[in-house]
């Protein structure tokens, strides 16, 4: 059961034990004549894609569904606007629901694109009157404005896509549901809609996004929930909960690299037979330590690790100019990050590396890693030093958190150090903001 309806509580959004399944048809007909004389062709099975997801949703909060393909998140979705219903459990909406979905469904192609923002606005509840105040937005967001009263058959995909985003992302709604779409449009369009995204948010509206993109999650969310065959897996703090997503998507790609090879090799073995060749050695498969399965350890000082641990932190320590270990810092001063490590397997003889800085209230504040700055991979030692210096750090006034990861060239996570290390950084200044810029007045 769905229900809408407005309410003064802290949740915009409840799902309690929701399960949804369908029916895949194997060879159906699709004639009177073939539904009759070959009912047999009418095979089906029955899919479960939800098995009793349930979460909740506070006013404003903006929450990450992540998972692979098929794994039920733009089917949560969908249930969540309304276009399906589920078999079993409850959904509350509270407030105006757009949907950044279906781009563009309803859009009528012969008629203008002028035309085609009424239909479509009048489909999320605006009134004509509501229309008439906000097309001239629409049309400016969008940037059609010389083609904006011709048919919309006649727009590419983008200018189709650009015009139906415009209007979902203009009708004020409570509750907002983005479902892979931020790819609209060329790149400038493309961070435009990413900026609007942000300001929507920073307006107090609820945002559900469904999305394989991890830094777009990142950047606009406050909470990730991994979706894995149909329930919930882990939810929590994007940059941790992704993490885990991807370490797992590691290891199920290394699963399939190697089924692949076995596969190739029964081929090989399959035409060797067929030519009366004799069969080879199996060769030993070596086993690849980043298939070991990602850990995540609770430390003596607060911090966590996760990954497989092929390479593990002794310490994170702070340095301030002087070459003194530091807590504390003042606007503009150089910080280094000494990380002492060793390695748990000798297989490992070079790595990336990076580093990420979040404000205490989870604002990301800056990070790089040694691929981004394009050099070459670390080589490492058994054990040793890695030190990064950041120069004229202009943070202001906050507590901050530092995150270290090594990690492969593809991304797999030998150790990923969340709460590393923490600093403070000191001023007397009133500024605002995350970075001071330089500046100067002139009258």
């Amino acid at each position: 059961m769905i229900q809408k309806r407005d309410s003064k509580q802290e949740y915009a959004i409840e799902v309690r034990d929701i399960t949804k399944h369908f029916k895949i048809y194997l060879d159906r007909g699709t004639t009177l004549k073939e539904k009759t004389l070959f009912s047999k062709r009418r095979r089906y099975e029955n899919r479960d894609v939800l098995k009793g997801v349930s979460f909740q949703v506070k006013k404003g909060e903006a929450v990450g569904l992540i998972g692979h393909n098929g794994c039920g998140k733009s089917t949560t979705l969908k249930l969540l606007t309304g276009i399906i219903y589920p078999d079993q459990g409850d959904i509350k909406m509270h407030g105006r629901v757009s949907s950044l979905i279906e781009l563009g469904a309803g859009f009528h192609p012969d008629m203008s694109g002028r035309e085609n923002i009424y239909i479509n606005a009048s489909i999320f509840g605006l009134s004509r009157k509501e229309i008439d105040q906000k097309i001239d937005d629409i049309i400016s967001f969008s940037e059609l404005e010389e083609f904006i009263d011709n048919p919309v058959r006649t727009y590419s995909s983008g200018m189709y896509m650009r015009l139906a985003f415009s209007v979902a992302i203009n009708v004020n709604a409570e509750i907002l549901l983005v479902d892979e779409i931020l790819a609209v449009g060329d790149v400038s369009f493309q961070a435009k809609c990413f900026n609007k995204m942000r300001e929507i948010k920073r307006q107090g509206t609820t945002i559900v996004i469904v999305s394989h993109s991890m830094d777009q999650i990142e950047q606009i969310c406050d909470r990730s929930i991994w979706i894995h065959e149909g329930l919930v897996k882990a939810e929590g703090i994007p940059r941790e909960v992704n993490q885990q997503y991807l370490d797992f998507m590691a290891q199920e790609r290394q699963k399939q690299i190697e089924k692949e090879a076995q596969r190739e090799a029964a081929k090989r073995a399959a035409e060797r037979a067929a030519r009366g060749e004799e069969e080879e050695e199996p060769e030993e498969q070596e086993i690849d330590p980043r298939v070991a399965c990602a850990k995540i350890r609770e430390n003596e000082d607060g911090s966590r690790d996760m990954g497989n641990l092929w390479v593990e932190m002794d310490s994170v320590t702070l340095y301030n100019k002087e070459g003194q270990e530091s807590h504390s810092f003042r606007i503009g001063d150089d910080i280094t990050v000494a990380v002492k490590y060793h390695r748990n397997n000798e297989e490992i003889k070079d790595t990336a590396m990076g580093i990420h800085i979040y404000r205490n209230d989870g604002t990301d504040c800056y990070g790089t890693n040694t691929l981004i700055d394009k050099m070459d991979n670390l080589v490492l030692a058994d054990k040793g030093e890695v030190r990064i210096k950041l120069q004229d750090v202009h943070l202001l006034r906050g507590r901050y958190e530092v995150e270290i990861a090594f990690h492969d060239d593809t991304g797999i996570t030998y150790n990923h150090r969340f709460q590393a290390a923490y600093f403070e950084m000191l001023s007397t200044r009133n500024e605002v903001g995350s970075f001071r810029i330089d500046h100067e007045w002139v009258l």
